[in-house]
């Protein structure tokens, strides 16, 4: 028997929206859990200590903006802007509730769904890496801060939406430690993008020691002179540490020692870089297991300093403040987690993956 127009209405009416209806499944989780596992170390090793309520869309986020990163850097120039618009038609489908077929586009979709994140937080990373597809250049440290805003920031933004918080203060110093982060990533890896062709140093910055940035592209070499820019970028780097710390003490007590061990890692990086003599051009700086645990263990231990929590935001990450106020949401609950003795299982479970880790990488390699 068919049904009438108006039984049809009533069926459309009780439908929910596509983008109510979860799309990734367990093995898009696995996936994404797996991308970061591999292409996020510092991350995946935080992570450990975060809820699992927490840790599921953690990975799923991480996982669509590593993924992304790597669809724009790892092809050649030609095709980084066609990966760019690529990336925005992935984007628009996972806001209208019909994502690509990929497992991070599925938990992406759901994720925003979830948690209420705009669609102008996502969208700012991927103006980022249309930045870096057009070879930018930044001149001046708040050049440089623009693009860390959008390539970290965002993120940093995006995680504390998904812990449940909106409160632009927190959301603030999140932003901080996210352009924080960024700033070691470049510290770190400056022989690495210049023999790629990339120079994220400020500009003005090097011409002040006597450094040609176009010279320097075209053969890089450690100087002195360039250990002082770098030493002067990780400055720039702890002193946004430290303000980020009065954030972590705004996030929910279950989040706070996952969040507090990434800040303690990546600032860790920065000490690995100052000990080489500031020289990241012939060498990686990298923190190995054991250091990442002993920072791990220290994350476990509760500050409350929110001394810093309601300075002046930076100028470069309002509009994404700005963003989240015009689209507001309840917070998610977050399930209690005052187990200590659980968060010392979970260390202690991450112990023996970093060893297995430590051990393969002193294997020696098939002859």
């Amino acid at each position: 028997m068919r049904a009438s127009s108006l039984e049809l209405s009533r069926l459309e009416l009780a439908r929910p929206p596509l983008w109510a209806i979860p799309h990734a499944e367990a093995a898009d989780h696995a996936a994404c859990r797996a991308a970061i596992r591999t292409g996020s170390r510092s991350f995946f090793a935080a992570s450990a200590l975060l809820p699992p309520s927490i840790r599921r869309p953690a990975y799923g986020l991480y996982a669509f903006c590593r993924l992304s990163d790597d669809a724009v850097d790892d092809v050649a120039e030609s095709g980084r802007r066609p990966a760019v618009a690529r990336l925005r038609m992935r984007l628009a489908r996972a806001y209208d509730g019909q994502p690509c077929d990929a497992p991070a586009d599925r938990a992406l979709a759901d994720i925003v769904a979830d948690h209420a994140i705009p669609q102008a937080l996502p969208a700012a990373l991927i103006e980022g890496l249309a930045w870096d597809a057009a070879g930018q250049r930044y001149e001046t440290l708040a050049d440089l801060t623009a693009y860390a805003a959008r390539v970290a920031a965002s993120v940093g933004a995006m995680m504390t939406l998904v812990m449940g918080v909106r409160d632009p203060d927190v959301l603030a110093r999140a932003c901080d430690l996210g352009i924080a982060m960024q700033f070691t990533n470049i510290a770190r890896d400056v022989g690495e993008d210049a023999r790629a062709g990339r120079l994220y140093l400020p500009r003005s910055w090097l011409r002040e020691a006597g450094i040609d940035p176009d010279a320097f592209l075209r053969q890089p070499a450690f100087t002195p002179a360039l250990g002082g820019v770098v030493a002067r970028l990780l400055a720039a780097a702890e002193l946004l540490y430290a303000r980020s710390e009065s954030g972590i003490a705004g996030l929910p007590p279950a989040c706070r020692p996952a969040i507090r061990a990434a800040r303690l890692i990546y600032a860790e990086i920065g000490r690995e870089v100052e000990r080489a003599g500031y020289d990241s051009v012939s060498r990686r700086a990298r923190v190995d297991g054991r250091r990442k645990l002993t920072l791990l263990a220290r994350a476990l231990v509760s500050t409350d300093d929110r001394a810093a929590l309601r300075e002046k935001p930076l100028p470069e990450i309002l509009f994404l403040i700005e963003a989240v106020a015009a689209l507001p949401s309840m917070a998610p609950r977050i399930p209690p987690w005052w187990n200590v003795p659980a968060q010392v299982a979970q260390v202690l479970d991450l112990v023996e993956t970093l060893r297995e880790r430590e051990a393969l990488g002193r294997a020696p390699a098939p002859s």
